[in-house]
C-alpha cells in the first residue's frame, strides 16, 4: 500500500512538472506574456490579458505547447513499452526504424492525398498512413533481428538498416514530387510551427486510444520482462499481450510522427531517466514517463523557439543534442542507465 501511495505521489510530482512546463512554454516567446495573467487565464477563467495577448496565448502558443506535450508523452511511453516488449534497453521508436517507417507512410500520404488529406476533413488520415509504415518497420526489424533480438547490438543494427531503407524511399518520394519538398522537409525535421487546435484534436484522439490501452495493460507488461514460460505460469498470454503492446505503441509513435515530424531520442532518454530515478524497471511508471516526456518536449520546443530567435531551430535538433550523448553513454554501459 505504501509503495502504491509513493508511486502516485511520484506521478503527481511529474504532473506538476508538466503543468509548470505548460505555463512556461506559453509565457515565453517573441511576445512575452505575464505569468500571472497566463495562469489566471488558463486555470482561473479570468481575462487578465489584453485581447492581443489572449489571442497569442489561445490561438498560437497554447495549441503548439499542448501538441508538444502530447507528442513527447507518446514517444516516451512507446519507447518504454518497446524496451519491455523486446527486452532490450536500447529499443526506441527512432532507433528501431519505427519513426522512419512512420515518416515514410506520412510522406506517402502527403504525396497521394495532397490537399485532401491535409484539409479540415481529412487530416486525421495522415496518422493512418504513418501507422501502416511504422507497423511494417517494426515487423521487419523484429523479423531481421530474429532469435537474437535480445542482443542490443543485433536489434539496433536491424533498426538502423530498416530506418535507412525507409529514409531512402522517402528521399525518392521527395525527388519525384518536388512540389511537396519544402512542406515535408520542415515537418520531418520536427517542427510544431503549424500547430492548431484541429491538429491537437486528432492527435489527442489517436493518443487517448493508444496510451489508454498501454496504461490499462501496464501491470501485465511487467510479465514480459520474464521468459514466456514464466509469463504463462502467471496466467498471462505473452504472444497476445506483446502484439497488443506493439500495436498500441506503434500507433502512438505514428501519431507523434504525423503530428510533429521525426523527433529522436525522447523514447530512449526519458524511460531510462525515470526508471533510474524510481530505481525500478516497471511499467507501472508509464504515467510518470508520459508526463515527463511531455514536459521534456515542451522545454525542448521552447529552446527551439528561443535559442536563435527570431529564427527557429527544428525541435529534432534540440532532442538530438540531448539524446545522442545520452545514447552513447547508455551504449557504453551495455544498456544500463
Amino acid at each position: 500500500m505504501k509503495k502504491r501511495i509513493w508511486s502516485w505521489r511520484v506521478t503527481a510530482g511529474f504532473g506538476v512538472l508538466f503543468a509548470v512546463a505548460l505555463v512556461v512554454g506559453v509565457s515565453v516567446g517573441p511576445i512575452p506574456l505575464p505569468f500571472a495573467g497566463v495562469v489566471q487565464t488558463l486555470f482561473g477563467g479570468g481575462h487578465a490579458l489584453s485581447s492581443v495577448d489572449q489571442a497569442v496565448l489561445l490561438q498560437i502558443r497554447l495549441p503548439r505547447v499542448i501538441l508538444a506535450g502530447l507528442v513527447g508523452a507518446a514517444l516516451a511511453t512507446s519507447g518504454a513499452v518497446y524496451q519491455t516488449v523486446f527486452r532490450n534497453p536500447l529499443a526506441d521508436p527512432y532507433l528501431l526504424g519505427v519513426a522512419a517507417g512512420a515518416g515514410l507512410g506520412a510522406t506517402l500520404a502527403f504525396v497521394l492525398g495532397g490537399s485532401v488529406l491535409l484539409g479540415a476533413t481529412g487530416v486525421a488520415l495522415v496518422p493512418v498512413f504513418a501507422f501502416v509504415g511504422a507497423l511494417a518497420a517494426v515487423a521487419v526489424t523484429f523479423l531481421v533481428a530474429g532469435a537474437r533480438r535480445s542482443d542490443p547490438r543485433t536489434l539496433l543494427l536491424a533498426g538502423v538498416a530498416v530506418g535507412s531503407f525507409a529514409t531512402a524511399a522517402q528521399t525518392y518520394l521527395f525527388q519525384s514530387h518536388t512540389q511537396i519538398l519544402r512542406t515535408v522537409y520542415s515537418w520531418i525535421l520536427g517542427q510544431l510551427v503549424a500547430a492548431d487546435w484541429s491538429t491537437v484534436a486528432w492527435t489527442a484522439g489517436y493518443l487517448v486510444l493508444a496510451l489508454g490501452v498501454l496504461f490499462v495493460i501496464a501491470r501485465r507488461l511487467d510479465g514480459l520482462l520474464l521468459s514466456d514460460e514464466e509469463a504463462h505460469s502467471l496466467g498471462l498470454k505473452p504472444a497476445r499481450l506483446r502484439a497488443v503492446a506493439i500495436a498500441a505503441a506503434t500507433l502512438a509513435t505514428a501519431t507523434a510522427v504525423a503530428a510533429g515530424g521525426l523527433i529522436g531520442f525522447v523514447g530512449l532518454v526519458i524511460p531510462h531517466l525515470i526508471r533510474g530515478l524510481l530505481h525500478r524497471a516497471t511499467n507501472r511508471s508509464l504515467p510518470a514517463i508520459a508526463l515527463a516526456g511531455g514536459a521534456f518536449l515542451i522545454f525542448a520546443d521552447l529552446g527551439a523557439r528561443t535559442l536563435l530567435s527570431p529564427a527557429e531551430l527544428p525541435i529534432g535538433v534540440i532532442t538530438a543534442f540531448v539524446g545522442a550523448p545520452f545514447f552513447l553513454w547508455i551504449l557504453r554501459r551495455g544498456g544500463r542507465p
